[in-house]
């Protein structure tokens, strides 16, 4: 069996005659344009075969992605989560061959046997791991999931010793940032990562479903974001569980498993080609400078109107609307300051509403005495 990593969390796997595509996104830049694979990698759709089966782990962009879905054929055989959500997007987009799949019931298709693994954290959408098998050797994707020792225990009850691993590796820190948290390495997330490797004992081990980075104006939140590098998690490893051998897993790299051992044939993918790293550009360094928010806006005479058109909105419609929530009596209630800051090229405007007295909307900084 050989997997092909084209990017983060799409892989192409192959045994004899049967070909499998997980997660799949065939353009580098995704999620709502805010992301591309990392390290950067070309694709080259056109060599890509089709393929037998197509795995989708979870409804997340980075692993759901509409592009791609839209550009594979549509009558390909799709396994998926029972989640409405994905099941109506494909539907939508015109495939006619799906299927919801169960936790730990196996699937089979020609040569290769699909096992979908469970998550202890499904939310409100369901999301999968998945063991595959050809009769030979066996592999366990671990994907985005959060396991369990009982779970770790069934995939040994299935399939024994897993010949090869993709791992989680790397917490990321995105909400963090948001809502002001600390930015530092989750070290209790991080290592149940290495817990659930040790646990799981692969014959080798690679990282896995972390290969992404925000680039263009989001680039700074990558000092943010991403605590870990597939290097630091495999010395980790190494000394938290020397027994597993394992090797760092980039784009365009090819894992080679036989009942010898595991392979890895670096760069060699026809379809994915490592392009470059930039280390310094992505390291971890949380105290890094935030740049301010500003207009997308680049002609001065656009955003003269469009500045004049929102300031008109809260002028005549903003609070009128906001006195329509439910929330808004709870405002009155806890004397609530409300801020809005309208950004433009080099300034910014603050709007604000104190709820404290009858609402009214004005220019200035909540608490301040003399409106702007």
């Amino acid at each position: 069996m050989k997997t092909t990593l084209i990017g983060h969390a799409c892989l192409w796997i192959e045994s004899n005659d049967t070909t499998m595509l997980c997660d799949p996104c065939l353009f580098s830049i995704h999620f709502e344009e805010l992301n591309h694979y990392y390290p950067q990698v070309e694709i080259d759709r056109e060599k890509l075969k089709r393929p037998d089966v197509l795995y989708l782990s979870h409804r997340h962009q980075d692993h759901f992605d509409i592009r791609t879905l839209a550009y594979l054929p549509k009558d390909l055989k799709v396994f998926c989560p029972q989640d409405p959500l994905m099941l109506e997007c494909l539907k939508e987009l015109g495939y006619t061959d799906v299927t919801a799949v169960e936790s730990f019931e196996a699937y089979t298709v020609k040569g290769l046997t699909l096992i979908p693994t469970p998550s202890l954290l499904e939310d409100y959408y369901p999301e999968h791991g998945v063991i595959v098998r050809d009769g030979e050797v066996s592999i366990w994707n671990q994907v985005d999931t959060i396991v369990s020792p009982k779970i770790i225990e069934y995939i040994h009850r299935l399939c024994g010793r897993v010949d090869l691993a993709h791992l989680r590796f790397q917490p990321l820190l995105e909400q963090n940032f948001a809502f002001h948290k600390p930015c530092v390495l989750p070290f209790e997330e991080y290592s149940s990562f290495l817990k659930v490797a040790k646990a799981l004992s692969p014959k080798f081990a690679v990282p896995g479903s972390a290969g992404e980075r925000f680039f263009d104006r989001f680039e700074f939140l990558n000092h943010f974001v991403f605590p870990t590098t597939q290097e630091q998690f495999l010395d980790d490893l190494r000394d938290f569980a020397p027994e597993i051998q394992s090797s760092v897993f980039n784009p365009g790299d090819i894992a080679e498993i036989t009942q010898d051992g595991v392979t890895i044939h670096e760069k060699k993918s026809e379809t994915a080609r490592f392009k470059e790293n930039h280390d310094s550009v992505t390291a971890f360094n949380p105290l890094m400078e935030v740049p301010r928010i500003r207009t997308m806006t680049a002609d001065p005479a656009q955003q003269t109107e469009e500045k004049q058109c929102v300031e008109s909105f809260l002028q005549k419609e903003f609070l009128e609307r906001l006195q329509q929530l439910e929330v808004a009596s709870a405002w009155g209630h806890w004397k609530v300051g409300y801020r809005l800051e309208l950004f433009g090229e080099n300034d910014s405007d603050v709007w604000s509403i104190d709820f404290s007295k009858p609402p009214a909307i004005k220019k200035r900084i909540p608490g301040a005495g003399q409106c702007v």
